[in-house]
């Protein structure tokens, strides 16, 4: 949960999920349509089926035990290097780091340079703890923008804080902008809207969404509620909101009731709803 998404933010979640989903063998027995309700809000909804699907695995095939090896963790659904490399270290004390971007600035700036192999860099016999502690560092003392220098206690040892001439690190982020112009089919005289599966916004195309399309020319069927931003991890997305009435089912949807609260819908497609409920 905390990939992505921040504390303060994951707290009430974790603990809504843990009180209903207490262990991984009621994980891997749960419906995926409930384990989304519950990760409803948070985005980034792929962690949570391949929570969900690694889950499966680790019963079936290995005793519902964390694989102790780099390799095999490696084949579970969303495991890359860096949270096989955490596992490792919290689970096992293995002498590992995950690399993040708190780790990676730490590293950096104690070498003063963008450079870093890990190798025999630190010896202790916590590993887990030390690769806890390198996040939090980075996190509280060694931040992005004004770091406590001063006030750190390995700055005895830090070749960026004693170096005149300091690294810099590239901060900027592409941003991706896209245009889209999104077409909603409003029964008549019911709250109900027509969703699919079929649409064309890539990072949702797994999510019931009302008719997408990248920005073309308008459609004089169609009436023009309002232009809004959205924001979804790298990407900023400039939406048209378009809506009609119809008796009939287009092909391909369904009708949900914008009346629905124990059904799964993403926060993206929940925000249309508040914009459109109003029409009627």
């Amino acid at each position: 949960m905390l990939q992505q998404t921040q504390v303060k933010t994951v707290i009430p979640y974790f603990n809504s999920f843990v009180k209903k989903i207490p262990n991984l063998e009621t994980l891997s027995k749960s419906k995926e349509k409930q384990i989304l309700k519950l990760w409803e809000g948070l985005g980034f909804y792929r962690r949570a089926k391949n929570l969900h699907r690694t889950s499966k695995i680790l019963v079936k095939n290995y005793n519902s035990k964390i694989p102790n090896s780099l390799t095999k963790l490696k084949e579970l659904p969303g495991i890359g290097d860096y949270t096989g490399n955490i596992l490792l270290a919290l689970l096992y004390n293995q002498p590992r780091i995950g690399i993040d971007g708190n780790v990676k600035r730490v590293l950096s700036r104690l070498l003063n340079s963008n450079t870093i192999k890990t190798e025999n860099l630190f010896k202790t016999e916590r590993n887990g703890d030390l690769a806890e502690a390198l996040m939090e560092f980075g996190a509280l003392i060694c931040k992005p923008k004004d770091p406590k220098c001063r006030e750190c206690k390995i700055n005895k040892i830090c070749s960026y804080y004693k170096s005149d001439l300091k690294i810099k690190f590239n901060r900027k982020i592409k941003i991706n902008l896209k245009n889209y112009d999104i077409f909603c089919y409003l029964k008549k005289n019911t709250k109900q809207i027509a969703l699919t599966k079929n649409n064309n916004l890539g990072f949702l195309k797994k999510f019931s969404l009302p008719k997408v399309k990248a920005r073309s020319k308008k459609n004089k069927n169609w009436k023009f509620i309002f232009n809004y931003k959205n924001s979804i991890s790298n990407k900023k997305l400039n939406i048209n909101l378009y809506y009609k009435f119809s008796l009939k089912l287009p092909y391909q949807y369904y009708w949900y009731s914008l009346n629905k609260s124990n059904d799964f819908i993403p926060s993206f497609t929940k925000k249309i709803f508040r914009k459109i409920v109003h029409l009627y």
